[in-house]
């Protein structure tokens, strides 16, 4: 079964009178939702006892729990202290995590600035492999870490970049943002073969194995020529994606991805509507 929860605290959240990371689990739970999605966004600062507490939290709710790296990864980069510091914000993210009890860790790429976009690509893979002999030196092998499909054309991260970077460690999993790619296409995601497609095609390169549990995030997002501009919620009914070509597809295709919603303050109902249209199917 696909499992859904929300990124982040909501609106609804905090409103319903809860404050603290560690209260998620039991919300999440009592809204009959599965996982969360705890974003080191502005950075890696959590203390080794607040994180011991956090995953005690989750383990007695039996609530998955993943982390998102630090906005500012950046694997492309030209300049060599940027890249160590983009390192080491994957790896901390990952050693933390495992103390919260995340068995994952999502992570953006890079971003192309002034250059020939093949030559950050190159560099970005080149990178990757550094980071995978890291993972490994670190020994957080057993963690997936997953590079995640981005909304803006000036960033690394098509549907087939993720594809081709997943390939060079077996810790290496995707995360598809399809929100991000119906972004940057600028539209493309409207029916069920439009999803079938890209994910067959990342089957047919991936393996099943490597797909069957991927991860998502999924929101409406508002785009223009460049790509994605904002997150919207589920009220909106221009930009899109709708989640149920997608839940078709993945019933269709045998895969129960972790769903994550990441709309714009309403993560939890948007999730909550993604589980039972999902249930419903």
């Amino acid at each position: 079964m696909i499992k859904f929860g929300p990124s982040g605290s909501t609106v609804r959240f905090f409103a319903s009178g809860y404050s603290h990371t560690a209260e998620m689990p039991s919300y999440v739970k009592g809204l009959g939702l599965d996982c969360f999605e705890y974003s080191f966004g502005r950075g890696v600062n959590l203390s080794v006892a607040k994180a011991n507490e956090i995953r005690a939290a989750f383990k007695a709710e039996d609530i998955e729990i993943s982390v998102h790296a630090p906005y500012y990864v950046n694997l492309g980069t030209p300049d060599e202290d940027k890249g160590a510091n983009s390192f080491g914000y994957v790896l901390n993210s990952a050693a933390v995590g495992r103390e919260m009890g995340a068995g994952r860790v999502i992570f953006h790429p890079a971003s192309q600035g002034k250059e020939d976009r093949n030559t950050v690509v190159s560099r970005t893979a080149y990178r990757l492999a550094a980071l995978a002999d890291m993972i490994y030196e670190n020994g957080l092998q057993n963690i997936k870490f997953c590079p995640e499909t981005m909304g803006k054309i000036a960033q690394i991260g098509t549907v087939e970049e993720i594809t081709e970077f997943c390939k060079i460690a077996p810790f290496y999993y995707p995360t598809v943002d399809f929100g991000h790619v119906n972004a940057r296409e600028q539209g493309s995601l409207k029916t069920k073969k439009d999803f079938t497609d890209r994910l067959e095609y990342m089957i047919a390169e991936l393996g099943y194995e490597k797909m069957k549990d991927f991860h998502v995030h999924f929101s409406k997002i508002m785009y223009s020529a460049k790509g994605e501009v904002k997150h919207l919620t589920f009220e909106d009914d221009v930009y899109g994606p709708e989640f149920a070509p997608l839940a078709e597809a993945a019933i269709a295709l045998g895969v129960a991805p972790t769903v994550i919603c990441e709309s714009a303050g309403t993560q939890t109902e948007d999730a909550l509507f993604m589980k039972l249209t999902y249930e419903k199917l």
